[in-house]
């Protein structure tokens, strides 16, 4: 029976027949049947993905050179564009939609030999912590199916957890990466904002939006993202840094870092004692191996959340205004007396209730008389927040945060209480609001049987050091 451990190992299988990318797709496949009702997938691309393992396995066969990613399974988060496949953000606004082109880091992908095996479930136009929010229904955590895998990327993080495929492709707008990954106990990773291109990447919040990576080692993520990194003539917001990333970490850490966290974060009445304790347990732990771990205060905590909702919510309004059912979405079969009233059914009936909920706020904060109160001032907060990371990297090389106040919460336990629901994003929306790199390591075991991990953030522009000591963390565990 095949068992996946590495891609590193998977090619050397390869290598020698021991495997074939077309026996191996056809594992994924029979998994992903098995698997349905974790409704991790909204379409599987089995009859072009056996085919294109064929193809692979006749390549290596004769001897022509393969690629970064030969035969390696992935699946894509349903805001990514891959051409001539559906494309819905899992919103009835786009039910049917066939993407016309395919997203730069697809095509990256691509070109590296890996195997695009289908398109997963999701929040709303990436807008959730709980992947229930979606038209195709809620997504259900592999390690306890009475508990949400969390979002917006939570499809692509049981596709993970699961084992429906190797590796996966995730956007991260406030922790959509970071917080799914804890939830179900795989490595989720957001790189610095810039560093993957977003073009072919449905827009929520574009200052924020930053395609990220599941896997289940560091080594995996590390080869994904040397592949889709890079700048993007289709992108003004690419960085024209390329990450250049070696192909093991961790052996040769014997650096001593600099490691600081937020007492105010660590001391918060929100989060759950057993993931203070980890923390602690491991910030012990760093300590005793030499390493520098001081804590700082940071005065913001309070006006994180706050910020992000207003500055994300704004632009969220702006670009979803296009799907108005004329040149974008979905249309209603309602009769309208004028052009209000068909742009209103159009938007009320394919837009669901959460995206709804923020487009109205994002219209208010954007409006006269309330843009300087909430808008500007939001904008001012982000300022400050960057200024004070920058001071912070001046003198530490990575934060330790938790990702999330609690483990995976119960399905429907937070739908009714939208408030609660942003507040428990405390913890992410930071590296977001200040474009940082940051990833989630799966570390711990809470008391009820489920997984929870530590955040980790370093400079901007400073994966090499943050996937470095990631490994380490993960081999001392």
């Amino acid at each position: 029976m095949f068992v996946y451990n590495s891609i590193e190992r998977y090619h050397s299988l390869l290598n020698d027949g021991t495997v074939s990318c077309f026996d191996t797709v056809n594992f994924y496949l029979e998994k992903i049947e098995s698997s349905q009702h974790l409704n991790a997938f909204t379409a599987v691309y089995a009859e072009e993905a056996l085919a294109r393992a064929g193809m692979l396995d006749e390549k290596r066969k004769s001897n022509q050179p393969t690629g970064r990613l030969h035969g390696v399974v992935i699946a894509l988060k349903d805001v990514i564009a891959y051409k001539d496949h559906p494309l819905t953000a899992a919103s009835r606004m786009l039910k049917g939609f066939q993407s016309l082109y395919s997203a730069t880091a697809v095509e990256k992908l691509l070109a590296e030999d890996a195997i695009i095996i289908g398109s997963c479930n999701c929040d709303e136009f990436a807008m959730g912590s709980t992947n229930e929010n979606s038209v195709y229904g809620r997504v259900l955590n592999a390690a306890d199916t009475s508990r949400v895998p969390g979002g917006s990327s939570g499809g692509s993080a049981v596709a993970v957890q699961a084992g429906l495929c190797m590796v996966s492709l995730g956007s991260d707008t406030g922790g959509s990466v970071r917080q799914p990954a804890d939830f179900c106990g795989v490595v989720g990773m957001k790189p610095t904002y810039g560093t993957i291109s977003r073009y072919g990447l449905i827009a929520y919040a574009s200052s924020f939006d930053q395609i990220g990576i599941f896997g289940n080692n560091i080594p995996d993520v590390a080869r994904v993202l040397e592949v889709i990194t890079g700048p993007d003539a289709m992108d003004s917001t690419s960085s024209q840094k390329r990450q250049l990333l070696p192909a093991s970490f961790g052996d040769k850490t014997e650096r001593k870092y600099r490691f600081t966290y937020f007492e105010e974060a660590l001391e918060h009445k929100s989060l759950d004692p057993e993931i203070k304790m980890a923390i602690y347990a491991s910030i012990d732990r760093l300590k005793q191996e030499g390493h520098e771990v001081l804590p700082v205060s940071f005065e913001f905590m309070d006006y994180i959340v706050p910020a992000y909702y207003v500055l994300t919510t704004a632009e969220a309004s702006s670009n979803l205004s296009r799907y108005d059912g004329v040149r974008y979405g979905y249309r209603s079969a309602q009769p309208a007396e004028d052009l209000d009233q068909f742009y209103k059914n159009n938007r009320s009936e394919g837009f669901g209730r959460e995206v709804k909920r923020r487009i109205m706020l994002g219209t208010f904060v954007l409006s006269s008389g309330y843009y300087d109160a909430y808008f500007t001032k939001a904008q001012q907060v982000r300022r400050k927040l960057k200024d004070k990371t920058r001071e912070i990297f001046e003198h530490f090389d990575f934060i330790l945060l938790p990702n999330s106040p609690a483990v995976a919460f119960k399905i429907g336990e937070k739908t009714d209480d939208p408030v609660a629901m942003y507040l428990a994003d405390i913890y992410t929306v930071f590296a977001n609001l200040t474009g940082t790199p940051s990833i989630s390591l799966p570390l711990y075991t809470h008391s009820s049987g489920m997984p929870f991990g530590l955040q980790v953030i370093a400079k901007p522009f400073d994966e090499l050091s943050l996937l470095d000591i990631s490994q380490k963390l993960m081999q001392d565990q």
